[in-house]
């Protein structure tokens, strides 16, 4: 089982990397297929999150990319949502869950083959406070409850309301460490950690995602690699179905 959830991390890793994206999204499905309990899954999922995106974070910082004024609303809101999400989890059904994942299995395949980001126009300079706090409430709020990243939450609603893609790229890479680090601690606070599979995961993960970007950087064109990774969803989304039926 070792050799299998390293061969299944590195993999993901590697093919999301491709994308630009987190694996989190596909490692906790396939380990809930394996047998691996959810409730046992999803802290994986988070913390493989916490470590991937922190090092993209520093980077921005770095190059002053990060514009700190929208971000803080979301990690605030994002952070308190992701502890709730974690903890009511555990009051959920394992059924009620995969649902929820089924959806949002669906949902990210579909922005992934259609959404396409706005390239010209004046974006917004602002900072709406209230909507940007609903966003990292709805995000954070996922994010605990399903062991995922809310990046994929947070990128299209802020598209939606107006900001430039860069931004937003920037922002959801800081705002993510911090709403999955602690939804990671409350699952660990609930005794749900298996460290073993979270050393395992988290070394494939990291070794898979930094080759897959690379090679993605010299070999291959970031739109196709989306459409793989929009059918490798929905493959995923269809197997589940079958696990709830």
């Amino acid at each position: 089982m070792d050799i299998i959830i390293f061969a299944i991390s590195f993999v993901a890793a590697f093919v999301f990397a491709l994308g630009g994206v987190g694996a989190a999204i596909i490692l906790v499905p396939i380990m809930s297929t394996l047998g691996i309990p959810m409730n046992m899954a999803k802290p994986v999922g988070l913390f493989y999150n916490t470590i991937s995106l922190t090092g993209a974070s520093i980077n921005n910082i770095k190059n002053k990319r990060l514009d700190f004024n929208v971000g803080i609303p979301i990690i605030i809101s994002s952070l308190l949502f992701a502890i709730l999400g974690a903890y009511i989890s555990k009051f959920f059904s394992t059924k009620f869950i995969i649902i929820l994942f089924i959806l949002f299995l669906l949902y990210a395949s579909y922005m992934f083959l259609f959404h396409k980001k706005k390239q010209t126009g004046t974006y917004r300079e602002d900072v709406p406070v209230i909507k940007l706090s609903l966003i990292g409430s709805f995000a954070g709020l996922l994010s605990g409850m399903l062991g995922i990243g809310g990046g994929n939450i947070i990128s299209p609603l802020m598209l939606m309301i107006g900001y430039n893609p860069k931004k937003i790229a920037a922002i959801t890479a800081f705002v993510v460490p911090f709403s999955s680090f602690t939804a990671f601690l409350t699952y660990w606070a609930m005794g749900s950690v298996n460290w073993r599979i979270l050393a395992i995961a988290s070394v494939a993960g990291i070794i898979g995602a930094t080759l897959g970007t690379i090679f993605m950087q010299k070999k291959l064109n970031a739109g196709s690699v989306k459409k793989i990774l929009a059918i490798i969803l929905l493959l995923m989304a269809v197997k589940l179905i079958f696990k709830v039926l």
